[in-house]
C-alpha cells in the first residue's frame, strides 16, 4: 500500500497498522546509531553555501537535532546510507564529532530512494546542473522513462530533456525517434 493510500486510509478514519504507520510516519520512529555506521550516498547533487551551512550550524547549537537524517538500511554492510539529511551529518561528524546520531528510515530501491533525495532537496535549495545531469542520465539507464523521471523529480519534460543533453551521453538518447530536419 502506497503512503498516499494509508492516508486514505487515515483521513476515513480506518485504523491503522505498525506497518503502515511506520511507512507513513518514519520521523516517529527515529533512533540514534552510531556515527561510524551512517554514510553518505554518491547521487546527492545539493550543495549549501558557507554562510547557510554556518546558520544550519548555528540551528543545531540552539534548538538541537530538530530532524532526524532520513536513510535507508543496507542490511548486507550494516549501514544506513543518507537519503536527506547529508548537511546535518556533515555537521554531527565533522563540527560536533557525535558519536550517535539520528536517523529515520525508509525502504527504498535505488532508483526511488535518488528521487525521494532529490524531491526533499529540490524543496529546500539548489543544485549543481551537472550532478542532476547525472541523476537523470542513472535513473534513465535504471529503467525509468522520460516521463517517470519527470513525475518522480518535479520536472517538466523539457527540464527532464535539457538534463540528458548536457550529459553528452549518446545512449541516454536511443530510444527518441528523430526526423530529418530537411523535411
Amino acid at each position: 500500500m502506497s503512503v498516499k493510500e494509508i492516508f486514505k486510509k487515515m483521513k476515513a478514519g480506518k485504523e491503522l497498522t505498525q506497518a503502515e504507520f511506520i511507512k507513513s510516519f518514519p520521523c516517529c520512529h527515529a533512533k540514534l546509531v552510531p556515527v561510524e555506521k551512517v554514510e553518505f550516498n554518491e547521487y546527492n547533487p545539493n550543495s549549501v553555501a558557507p554562510p547557510e551551512m554556518r546558520l544550519l550550524q548555528h540551528s543545531i547549537e540552539e534548538d538541537g537535532y530538530t530532524q532526524p537524517i532520513v536513510t535507508i538500511y543496507d542490511k548486507e554492510r550494516d549501514v544506513y546510507v543518507v537519503v536527506d539529511g547529508a548537511h546535518r551529518y556533515k555537521n554531527a561528524t565533522q563540527k560536533f564529532k557525535l558519536p550517535m546520531i539520528p536517523v529515520a528510515v525508509i525502504d527504498k530501491e535505488i532508483k526511488d530512494r535518488m528521487a525521494s533525495t532529490i524531491r526533499h532537496n529540490r524543496a529546500r535549495g539548489e543544485h549543481s546542473v551537472t550532478q542532476m545531469s547525472n541523476i537523470v542520465a542513472e535513473l534513465y539507464k535504471l529503467g525509468w522513462s522520460d516521463e517517470e523521471i519527470g513525475k518522480h523529480l518535479g520536472m517538466g519534460a523539457d527540464e527532464v530533456l535539457r538534463l540528458k543533453q548536457n550529459t553528452g551521453i549518446a545512449e541516454i538518447f536511443k530510444d527518441n525517434e528523430y526526423s530529418p530536419s530537411w523535411e
